[in-house]
């Protein structure tokens, strides 16, 4: 019976130290899922590059390397957030992205924050057909940049004015008007 009790004791003990340890090597609590945009943007292009509709968008960004906008400036910059999201083409001419990429946001003291974003997009818009209307694209799959200008409310809210554009950069064979596109998004930080 004290064997038993010896052996039962060691598990134990063995058990605490291992939580214990656990413990101290635990990842500082990072949150992944940071923040969810919505909102909707309208084409900027004039002639037969421009894309007739309203763009309803949806926008995730990911937190993965620990984005914090208290940190300085350079910190901030270190430490790029993941998006990915949609914009939604409502007319024939229009096209429907998909897209993801890398957000650098910064933070200022008054509420304002800048923010610039690269990556990658797939559309669904006209590639080559010169008898329809919207920018010919040459190719499914586009880089896709944004830059942009908000204000912080509170904690939790914002607004942010952004254009998006998203071409193939002459790399691959086709036309390359591209897209570009001004709106608006509401942003809720988690």
């Amino acid at each position: 019976m004290t064997a038993l009790v010896m052996i039962g004791s060691v598990i134990v003990a063995e058990s605490a130290a291992a939580a214990d340890i656990a413990d101290t090597k635990a990842a500082p609590d990072t949150k992944i899922f940071d923040e969810l945009r919505f909102g909707a943007s309208g084409s900027i292009q004039t002639g037969h590059d421009h894309e007739a509709g309203v763009f309803p968008e949806v926008e995730v960004l990911f937190n993965p390397f620990g984005y914090n906008p208290t940190d300085n400036w350079k910190d901030q910059l270190l430490r790029p957030r993941i998006h990915l999201g949609t914009s939604i083409g409502t007319t024939d001419t229009a096209a429907t992205q998909v897209f993801t990429g890398l957000s650098w946001t910064l933070t200022h003291s008054n509420g304002i924050f800048t923010e610039a974003g690269f990556g990658g997009t797939v559309h669904t818009g006209n590639l080559d057909d010169w008898t329809k209307d919207g920018p010919m694209l040459g190719c499914r799959l586009l880089f896709h940049e944004y830059a942009g200008v908000g204000y912080n409310f509170d904690n939790h809210w914002s607004l942010m004015a952004q254009v998006a554009h998203s071409s193939h950069a002459n790399l691959c064979d086709g036309p390359n008007a591209g897209m570009t596109r001004a709106g608006l998004l509401v942003g809720y930080k988690f």
